[in-house]
């Protein structure tokens, strides 16, 4: 038992550090008004593992302190972030739609704050304009990005917890 505590715990944290390396080193499209998130990719993570579903909370909060965000973007990008990969671990017998809780999520939530916010010139554009590049950015992270990671832990068959 204490084995797999340990490994769980591992898992998480990994999955944390690597959310926030990423974040945090490709800085100007991660946290940009049009961003493409990297580290958002790892949000299929919870379709292997529930012990993504911590770590990749506490890297995206560790990421949005350290990247400078403001308190909304820091509070709300996270939940978006919870969110998605409940969302992911709860659907992950459907392996075509686990995408689909991070990219709306992330979509919603952070569109919505983002207009309250003078975060980077985008409270000037509209909603739905928000909406879209964010969309975009998500599904270029976790469609593309994330689904090649999916598959090649599958591939290798590595087992993450």
């Amino acid at each position: 038992m204490k084995n797999k505590s340990l490994l769980y715990l591992t898992t998480a944290s990994m999955t944390a550090a690597l959310y926030a390396v990423l974040c945090l080193l490709l800085a100007p499209i991660s946290f940009s008004a049009i961003q493409v998130r990297v580290a958002e990719a790892l949000t299929i993570l919870p379709a292997l593992t529930p012990a993504a579903i911590p770590g990749l909370t506490i890297g995206c909060l560790i990421a949005n302190i350290l990247g400078g965000c403001p308190l909304l973007d820091i509070i709300f990008g996270t939940l978006a972030t919870l969110i998605g990969a409940v969302g992911t671990y709860l659907i992950r017998s459907h392996k075509a739609l686990i995408w689909i809780p991070p990219v709306v999520s992330n979509t919603v939530l952070v569109s919505i704050f983002s207009i309250y916010i003078p975060f980077f010139g985008e409270s000037d554009d509209s909603l739905w304009f928000i909406m879209l590049t964010v969309c975009i950015g998500e599904l270029i992270s976790v469609c593309v990005v994330g689904y090649l990671l999916y598959f090649a832990i599958k591939k290798l068959k590595l087992r993450l917890w």
